[in-house]
């Protein structure tokens, strides 16, 4: 897919940790319960890390168990792009920024009302903007 911002990957790789870079641009993930925001309960907006465009609001958080930050919505449904990911054996669904195909992580139909929707998403790939 075309995406409305193009990545450079070479000047990424100087901005961005090797995590992050991992994560963002390779489709890796970062360990749970060890990243920056997972039990962040501040309030704000949390924007991509490659381009800040905004993704999530700390009103669609919870806490989901698993050690990563989970929502149950995106701040509107074109902001993110779901894409079927089949390369762990498993069918998920990956989560990417819709401005810069940046991934962000994976839905899952498990979780809480209103969407019952748990959008589990590596907080390296995300920016936090306080309110």
């Amino acid at each position: 897919m075309a995406y409305k911002i193009e990545l450079d990957r070479e000047k990424l790789k100087k901005e961005l940790t090797s995590l992050e870079y991992n994560v963002c641009l390779n489709h890796g993930t970062e360990a749970p319960f060890q990243n920056e925001f997972w039990d962040n309960k501040a309030e704000g907006i949390y924007t991509c890390k490659c381009c800040n465009t905004p993704l999530f609001s700390s009103d669609t958080k919870f806490d989901s168990g698993t050690g990563w930050p989970s929502y149950f919505k995106p701040i509107n449904d074109e902001v993110i792009e779901e894409i079927e990911d089949a390369s762990l054996g498993m069918v998920r669904v990956e989560v990417r920024c819709a401005a810069c195909g940046s991934h962000l992580g994976h839905v899952f139909p498990d979780g809480p009302a209103p969407t019952h929707l748990r959008y589990c998403i590596n907080s390296v790939s995300l920016n936090f903007e306080p309110k």
